[in-house]
């Protein structure tokens, strides 16, 4: 069976309409195969790679990250901040 014209034209623009939303989020879209698995542990040991300033957690919490400071900080609330560089990572 052959779609019918007023379906393919919903497509193509329902299509170009994503693309753009997609291109909206950031340089690099919205992925959301990223990550699937659930982390395993909730709180990370990150290392700070720069003077970065004041950091406050969703609970209230403030830090100052400097550079070579190391902080346990929860992984849903800093993860921006190992993608940008600023934080580190540490894994034992």
């Amino acid at each position: 069976m052959k779609p019918s014209a007023d379906r393919v034209s919903w497509f193509a623009e329902y299509s170009r309409s994503l693309a753009g939303y997609m291109r909206s989020i950031g340089e690099t879209g919205l992925n959301l195969t990223d990550d699937l698995k659930p982390p395993k542990q909730l709180y990370i040991e990150v290392r700070c790679m720069e003077d970065y300033g004041e950091f406050e957690t969703e609970d209230g919490d403030v830090m100052l990250l400097k550079k070579n400071s190391i902080h346990f900080l929860p992984r849903s609330q800093c993860q921006h901040l190992v993608r940008q560089g600023v934080l580190q990572h540490l894994v034992h």
